[in-house]
Formats: C-alpha cells, sequence, structure tokens
C-alpha cells in the first residue's frame, strides 16, 4: 500500500524525531482505512450518477418513517454526511425526479423533502451493493474482531460526544 503507516513513522524518525515520539500509528491507520473507504463509497455512488452528499441525502429519507419525508432541517440534523450547501444538493435531486419539494402543512413558508419512488429504488439499489462493498473491505477481520472495533470506536465517539 502506497504511503505505509510504517514507512511513514520511520522517515519521521529520522528526519522529524520531535514528532516521531508523539505520533498515532493507530490514527494514521484509522484516516487511511476512512480514507479507503470514503474513496471506495464514491466510486460506486458515482456509478449510478450520484454525488456522496446525494446519496446521504436518499439514504436519510430512505430510513426515515414512512411516507420517507423530512423538513429540510431535520434531514440535515440526521444525516450521517454533513452536507455544506444542503439547498443545492436538494435542488440536483429534485430536477432528476429523485426527492420531491412539497408543502409543509405545519409551516407555510417552508417545503418539506419527500422521496420520490424513483428515489426509493435508487437507493434500495445502491445501498446494498455499498453494503457489500463494505463486507469485502472489511472480510479480513473475524466477526470477533469486527466487533471488537466497532466497540473501541464506539468508545472513542462517546469520549467526544461534544465535539
Amino acid at each position: 500500500m502506497a504511503n505505509d503507516i510504517t514507512d511513514i513513522v520511520k522517515m519521521m524518525e529520522i528526519n522529524w524525531p520531535e514528532c516521531a515520539d508523539t505520533v498515532s500509528p493507530a490514527l494514521l491507520r484509522l484516516l487511511q482505512v476512512s480514507n479507503l473507504c470514503s474513496q471506495q463509497m464514491e466510486t460506486l455512488v458515482g456509478s449510478h450518477e450520484l454525488q456522496r452528499a446525494e446519496f446521504g441525502v436518499l439514504a436519510t429519507l430512505r430510513r426515515s418513517a414512512m411516507p420517507y419525508c423530512l423538513s429540510p432541517t431535520t434531514l440535515y440534523q440526521a444525516m450521517i454526511f454533513s452536507s455544506g450547501g444542503l439547498t443545492k444538493v436538494l435542488n440536483r435531486l429534485s430536477q432528476s425526479e429523485l426527492i420531491a419539494r412539497i408543502d409543509n402543512p405545519e409551516d407555510k413558508r417552508s417545503k418539506l423533502v419527500l422521496l420520490t419512488s424513483k428515489g426509493k429504488q435508487l437507493i434500495e439499489t445502491v445501498m446494498p451493493e455499498l453494503h457489500q462493498q463494505e463486507r469485502n473491505t472489511f472480510s479480513v477481520l473475524s466477526a470477533d474482531e469486527l466487533q471488537q472495533l466497532d466497540a473501541l470506536m464506539q468508545r472513542v465517539l462517546a469520549g467526544h460526544k461534544d465535539a
């Protein structure tokens, strides 16, 4: 793998020893795994003519209760991936007829975001492909190791809830 962490740490020890004492190889590897998963996901969703933020909107709507409709604020807060420029993302999805903007009966000044049947069909095609890709990526780990990894990441995240 390019930029092998062991090589990076060795080069730091040689050329930047004061930094090598405090570097975290585990964090560097975590970042590499995160980048790998992000690249794989972007390639997959791109093959369905979606951008990452668009995928995030469709996935968030699909996991909400029927009729898969949320306010833009609730949608933004529920997304796993933050999306700056949500309005532009919603406009693209609306133009592709993957979502519809409908009147909000509780607030006439705003529109709700509704997953269309076309959008539902697309996300229900993409999501199983993504999950298979993730299983392939992590197939080098046993079920116990995956549980350990999950538990460790939960601990890290729980220690930084306000971050």
